[in-house]
């Protein structure tokens, strides 16, 4: 018992936790807010952690949701190899929601 329970021990060492990092932005956020949104999602990335990128709408704004596509799809072609999209851009109410993870290595 005590074999198997050192053994259990060093497995849960040596597992890693994925966490589920949340980066929320607007259609009207603008070019330098952006990028250092980019850079955020880039270091989680880099940590192994998957990165829930929101697009919230508020108000009148709804109607801007091409618009929030394309934002979606510039950060997607901004990042390029360094992410891999689980989850397309996807409206939920007033929301778009786009999941992102690190390629496998």
């Amino acid at each position: 018992m005590y074999q198997q329970s050192k053994k259990a021990h060093g497995a849960k060492k040596s597992q890693s936790t994925v966490q589920l990092k949340e980066i929320r932005i607007r259609p009207k956020t603008e070019e330098h807010d952006l990028q250092v949104k980019l850079r955020h999602i880039q270091r989680f990335l880099e940590q192994n952690n998957k990165v829930k990128v929101t697009m919230m709408f508020r108000g009148r704004e709804i109607v801007y949701a091409e618009k929030g596509k394309q934002i979606m799809e510039e950060i997607k072609n901004r990042l390029g190899e360094a992410c891999v999209v689980d989850q397309f851009p996807k409206r939920e109410g007033r929301n778009m929601i786009m999941v992102l993870s690190s390629p496998k290595k």
